[in-house]
């Protein structure tokens, strides 16, 4: 009889690596957001550096893995997922990628309509000066205002709207692992 992990489908190494690599920046992104406000007043602007720092990061590496993946269609879903499984898998995984692009776009555009974006430049991670959105802080200041709101509260919506996905995809992922006892985590595992 063949071993049951040689006939597990798998996901490529890349998409192993870069499924991790964004899953943890996006859940720490996620605490130091929610944390930041709460931390003693000297620390706030470089925990919010940082997080925008890592919200470009995980930008950069959704695109790559979005183009990684247009070339690498994934494994099957186990041949014991029920239909409805299969289609709450694929609305989670869309809604997924949909807000790992949203969260970083939404605090882009509402950094670059923050009113002292002009005096205080945003620096990845210290090392370099990152661009802001230009068409934004651009505008008069009563329209940058207005958008710096809006914005900030389409990224808050969408960080919740990204913990309810997490806790689906998590969940479905155990209750495929040790309730079905299907071989779930083994698609996506680093060996």
């Amino acid at each position: 009889m063949a071993d049951e992990r040689l006939l597990t489908p798998r996901y490529t190494r890349f998409a192993i690596i870069a499924h991790w690599l964004i899953a943890v920046l996006m859940i720490g992104n996620l605490l130091l957001g929610l944390l930041a406000e709460k931390l003693p007043e000297e620390n706030i602007r470089f925990a919010i550096d940082t997080h925008k720092s890592i919200g470009i990061t995980v930008l950069g590496l959704v695109l790559l893995r979005i183009l990684w993946r247009l070339g690498h269609k994934p494994p099957p879903f186990s041949a014991g997922m029920a239909l409805w499984e299969r289609v709450l898998a694929h609305i989670v995984h869309v809604g997924l990628y949909v807000f790992m692009l949203w969260m970083p776009l939404t605090g882009w555009l509402h950094d670059s309509a923050w009113k002292a974006a002009p005096e205080i430049p945003m620096r990845l991670f210290g090392l370099f000066e990152f661009p802001r959105l230009g068409f934004v802080m651009g505008l008069p200041d009563g329209e940058k205002e207005y958008l710096h709101g809006l914005f900030g509260e389409m990224h808050e919506i969408g960080g919740y709207m990204v913990i309810a996905l997490l806790l689906l995809h998590v969940g479905g992922a155990l209750k495929h692992q040790f309730i079905d006892g299907e071989h779930e985590f083994r698609r996506m595992w680093p060996r």
